[in-house]
């Protein structure tokens, strides 16, 4: 192991987490009034919907199966009848379907955002950075299909799996695993990291604001009977 891996993925992990939570803190407590998704609807419409309802679905999901197929351990999986190559190509199906769907709801918004002048015009450069930047995480994501498509031992699944559940156990040992990883894994490991890194910087802050107790809400009563 080299002294970048190290560094990308033995220490970066835990700079980006503690910059994610102790600046999304901040900015909550000094900028409440920048804690929102800058909605464009009021600028133009048209597609706005599509993209963002394919958008949300797709990198909900994506997030949802990385966070649950990263930190499942073996033992859960092989328990509910799941081996590590079935693991793997159910993993490879999943992606290809919700990055899919994400990739085209991103299309859509990033070209509104680019291509409108009156969009263009009221996006921060953090707002066109930040898409570009899951454009292309997404891509990665993307290209490592094909290649676990090759390598359905799961043995990449296992060491990338591995990785993360010391990285947020505080076990010792996370670079060590990811060192002999194909460099398209390194790449997406990296930008994912980085996402974190920058999440307080940018739009993303209003995930923190997703009304949860909507749902479980009491009835409003207007008028009594």
């Amino acid at each position: 192991m080299n002294y970048l891996d190290n560094l990308l993925f033995g220490y970066y992990p835990y700079i980006a987490i503690t910059v994610f939570l102790v600046g999304s803190l901040i900015r909550y407590e000094r900028g409440q009034f920048t804690w929102r998704s800058g909605s464009s609807q009021l600028l133009r419409t048209k597609d706005l919907r599509l993209g963002s309802n394919l958008f949300h679905v797709g990198i909900l999901l994506l997030f949802v199966g990385h966070l649950v197929g990263l930190l499942m351990p073996p033992w859960l999986y092989h328990a509910l009848g799941l081996s590590t190559s079935a693991k793997q190509v159910l993993a490879v199906i999943a992606g290809g379907i919700f990055g899919g769907i994400c990739a085209w709801g991103l299309y859509i918004l990033l070209k509104r955002r680019l291509t409108d002048p009156r969009i263009r015009a009221t996006s921060s450069q953090m707002d066109i950075a930040i898409l570009l930047l899951i454009a292309v995480q997404l891509a990665l994501g993307l290209l490592t299909l094909p290649v676990s498509l090759y390598h359905l031992d799961g043995g990449n699944m296992l060491l990338l799996a591995e990785w993360a559940q010391r990285i947020v156990t505080f076990r010792p040992g996370a670079a060590e695993l990811v060192s002999n990883v194909g460099f398209i894994f390194k790449l997406h490991l990296f930008f994912g990291i980085t996402l974190f890194m920058i999440f307080p910087f940018s739009r993303l802050v209003h995930i923190w604001s997703v009304p949860v107790g909507y749902v479980g809400r009491p009835w409003q009563v207007v008028r009594r009977r």
